[in-house]
């Protein structure tokens, strides 16, 4: 499972975060690190729900 975040379209709500943790790091500024590599065994519905959690649907969840 791999996880795409759009920058451009990232606004920031760290929501992503705060939703799903173990999942999703912040910049300094509060916006979401491209997630590099495979999601974890066991956070595979952490990931999801951290993609549902983001206003602008910055997040791809594949």
């Amino acid at each position: 499972m791999k996880i795409t975040i759009d920058s451009r379209t990232c606004s920031g709500h760290a929501r992503c975060a705060a939703t799903a943790p173990d999942v999703f790091e912040l910049d300094d500024d509060g916006y979401a690190v491209p997630f590099d590599g495979e999601v974890p065994a066991g956070l595979e519905d952490e990931a999801h729900d951290g993609a549902m959690a983001c206003p602008e649907r910055a997040i791809t969840v594949e």
